[in-house]
């Protein structure tokens, strides 16, 4: 179960870092860059409750179990924005998503790195 997780968890980081970044990179924000975003979104919900089902009681209240919901949170926010403003074509925000885009990664990095010293340390 835990390779599962962490191939889930993994996936999320691989989406979630193409998408944002390629977004930076091209300067605007296009479709695809929403799909990968969602999916990032998946993989990394998909990742934590595995993880969850794993964890002990009371992680939910440490630093990397609120930091983890608060990045699950804003990536959700990131992907409603992002496929508010593709639908509505609106070209100066499509231009400038990409600031809200690289907030919303540098949060979601840190649970991810948390959960993975978290996971070194008392694992080995």
């Amino acid at each position: 179960m835990l390779i599962l997780a962490i191939i889930f968890i993994t996936a999320a980081l691989l989406f979630y870092s193409v998408g944002v970044w390629s977004e930076k990179f091209q300067k605007i924000l296009k479709p695809w860059h929403v799909i990968i975003f969602w999916l990032g979104l998946v993989f990394d919900t998909i990742g934590t409750t595995t993880m969850e089902k794993m964890a002990s009681e009371g992680s939910l209240l440490s630093f990397h179990g609120i930091t983890g919901l608060l990045a699950i949170l804003l990536m959700l926010f990131h992907a409603i924005w992002a496929t508010i403003v593709l639908i509505k074509k609106d070209k100066v925000m499509m231009e400038k998503f990409h600031k809200l885009s690289i907030v919303v990664w540098l949060i979601w990095l840190i649970p991810y790195i948390s959960g993975m010293i978290y996971g070194m340390t008392n694992n080995f």
